[in-house]
């Protein structure tokens, strides 16, 4: 199992249109090509201006054929383009872990 962990920061005052974007154009191409994600969050602490997201893959193999997919997906462009329009985010900070075996990991997209 792979988990990628991706998070953004937004320029101040723009993280509810930035997400309210990615909710109408963004959700469903990248759902459609990655699976549901483990866990999609704002901070209820911290910086109010990041918010993050985990995936999960099966393998690194698992996670370039559906990364491919999801950047050749029209929508997905659609969404990207709109997502560079609004100008909102300022960074992005993105890192790969793997599961430890003591613990009993249950993958969201294996129901």
């Amino acid at each position: 199992m792979l988990l990628d962990i991706r998070t953004y920061r937004c320029k101040p005052g723009t993280i509810n249109k930035h997400l309210e974007l990615y909710e109408q154009k963004g959700k469903n191409p990248q759902s459609r090509n990655l699976g549901q994600p483990l866990l999609f969050s704002i901070c209820e602490t911290g910086d109010p201006n990041e918010y993050t997201h985990i995936w999960v893959y099966e393998n690194a193999g698992d996670r370039e054929k559906k990364r491919a997919a999801m950047q050749a997906d029209p929508d997905w462009i659609a969404y990207r383009k709109a997502s560079a329009e609004l100008g909102a985010l300022e960074s992005q900070k993105n890192k790969l872990v793997i599961p430890v075996d003591f613990y009993n990991f249950i993958n969201p997209n294996n129901t």
